[in-house]
C-alpha cells in the first residue's frame, strides 16, 4: 500500500515554503491575496506559513504587505561571494568597468535564462533594469547568445520552446535567426545584442570557458546603443576579461596579471602601446 505525504510532514512543508518564496521573483511587495493567487495554496496555510517566515527572517511584514527579507539577503550575498566564478572575477569585472564606462554583467545559465551573479556601472547601472539574482531570457541578451554558442541543438529548441513571444521587436524569435546570430558568436568569439532585451540599449559578451567548448558564464558590457562600439575597441577587452577570468577560476592557481588599460590611453591599446590582441597573444607564449 501507498501512503502520500501528508501536508505536514518535512519535505511537504519545505515544497510549501519554496513555492511562497517563489511568489516574490520580481521587485515590491505582495498582499496575502496575491502570494495565494500565485501559489494556489489555502489562505489559512499561506498566511500561518508566511508568519512563520517574517517571524524567522526570510520575509518581512508592513502592514498587510509581505517582501524577501533581510535573511535571504544575507544568504544570498553569501552565496555569491563565496562561489568560485564571482571570486575570480571580480577584480577583473572592476577593471574592465574602469577601461570601458559601461556596464559590467557577469552571468551564468540556469534553463533558458541567464542569472546574473554581477552587475558593476556606477551612475549608468541606474538606468539599466538589471540586478544582481535577476533574469532575463537567455536567446535575447549578449550573455546568453555567448554561452549558448556552443550548447547542443537540444538546449537551444528547448530555450526557443521555454521563451515563447519577445521581448522587443528586435528580439530573437526563431531558431534560424538563433543560428545565425549563434554561428556569428563562434566565428568572432563575441556575442552583440541591439535592443534584443532592452529598448534603447546595445551589449556586447564573450563566454567565459575553454574555447570551442560549452562556456560556463559569460561576461558584458552593456551600454546606450548610441554610445556602444560593436567594434575592436570593446569586443577586444570583453574577450580579453572572459579570458583572465576563465585563467584564475582554479583559485588562483594560474596567476596573470591584467591586461586592461584605464581611460587614459585608447581602449585598444595597452600600458606599453601594444594592443590587447598582442597582449593576449604574451600571455599565452
Amino acid at each position: 500500500m501507498v501512503i502520500q505525504a501528508e501536508a505536514t510532514t518535512p519535505s511537504a512543508i519545505l515544497d510549501r515554503a519554496s513555492l511562497l518564496l517563489d511568489a516574490f521573483d520580481g521587485p515590491g511587495r505582495l498582499t496575502l491575496a496575491q502570494i495565494v493567487r500565485r501559489t494556489g495554496l489555502p489562505r489559512s496555510s499561506a498566511h500561518r506559513m508566511l508568519e512563520r517566515l517574517v517571524q524567522l527572517r526570510w520575509l518581512r511584514r508592513e502592514g498587510r504587505d509581505y517582501e524577501l527579507g533581510i535573511r535571504l539577503m544575507e544568504l544570498g550575498s553569501l552565496a555569491v561571494h563565496q562561489d568560485r566564478l564571482h571570486r575570480a572575477a571580480l577584480p577583473f569585472l572592476h577593471e574592465l568597468h574602469r577601461a570601458t564606462g559601461f556596464v559590467v554583467h557577469l552571468a551564468v545559465l540556469d534553463g533558458s535564462d541567464v542569472v546574473y551573479l554581477d552587475k558593476i556601472g556606477g551612475d549608468l547601472a541606474a538606468a539599466i533594469p538589471t540586478r544582481v539574482g535577476g533574469r532575463r531570457p537567455a536567446h535575447c541578451t549578449a550573455v546568453g547568445k555567448a554561452i549558448l554558442a556552443y550548447a547542443g541543438e537540444q538546449r537551444l529548441d528547448e530555450v526557443l520552446t521555454a521563451q515563447a513571444g519577445s521581448r522587443t521587436r528586435y528580439s530573437i524569435s526563431t531558431k534560424a535567426q538563433l543560428d545565425a546570430e549563434l554561428t556569428k558568436v563562434r566565428a568572432h568569439g563575441v556575442a552583440v545584442e541591439r535592443e534584443e532585451s532592452l529598448p534603447g540599449f546595445g551589449c556586447i559578451a564573450a563566454p567565459i570557458g575553454d574555447i570551442g567548448q560549452a562556456a560556463v558564464a559569460a561576461v558584458s558590457v552593456c551600454g546606450p546603443l548610441d554610445r556602444m562600439l560593436f567594434d575592436h575597441r570593446l569586443s577586444a577587452p570583453v574577450r580579453t576579461t572572459a579570458l583572465n577570468i576563465w585563467r584564475h577560476v582554479d583559485d588562483g592557481q594560474v596567476r596573470v596579471r591584467p591586461t586592461l588599460q584605464q581611460h587614459a590611453r585608447p581602449l585598444n591599446a595597452g600600458p606599453t602601446g601594444r594592443t590587447l590582441a598582442d597582449q593576449r597573444a604574451r600571455h599565452y607564449a
